[in-house]
């Protein structure tokens, strides 16, 4: 699986933990920054991790920032991206089972190093259901998506 990884600053320093993490799976990282704990605005790297995915170039993605909600509300107004702040490894992964979900986003300043790692394992694995009401669902919120998008609301 190829893995968009971004972070601000404040989420620089576990976004080496989760690298290492995804790689030791045998994942592929794509790296959107940033680079160092010097300040940057979270929207410009949740930008980046959405658009590798839209354009194919990854198949999820994860943000990190410091409370996990900026890069979720950021990445989630990209159409296609369906992004959740996660702190428990229940919703890592039946995020992606029943929602879909395609990038998790993560609090550094939230969860610890432990935490993330369970997070992110438990994102990396789930597959998502084909079960009838899960696609039903799924098909509901790319409706909602399209109505936006055509300015129906």
């Amino acid at each position: 699986m190829r893995i968009a990884l971004g972070c601000d600053h404040a989420g620089f320093p576990l976004k080496q933990r989760v690298a290492s993490l995804i790689q030791a799976a045998g994942h592929q990282v794509i790296d959107c920054g940033t680079d160092s704990n010097c300040s940057v605005d979270y929207p410009d790297y949740a930008r980046k991790v959405g658009e590798t995915i839209i354009a194919d170039q990854a198949d999820r993605g994860i943000l990190v920032c410091g409370s996990g909600v900026g890069v979720s509300v950021a990445a989630n107004k990209i159409p296609g991206i369906r992004a959740a702040i996660c702190h428990d490894t229940y919703s890592a992964h039946q995020g992606v089972e029943h929602d879909s979900m395609n990038v998790l986003c993560i609090g550094a300043r939230i969860v610890g190093e432990e935490v993330a790692t369970e997070l992110v394992k438990a994102f990396m694995s789930a597959e998502f259901s084909s079960d009838e009401r899960h696609v039903r669902r799924l098909n509901k919120v790319l409706d909602i998506e399209r109505d936006a998008l055509a300015g129906r609301f």
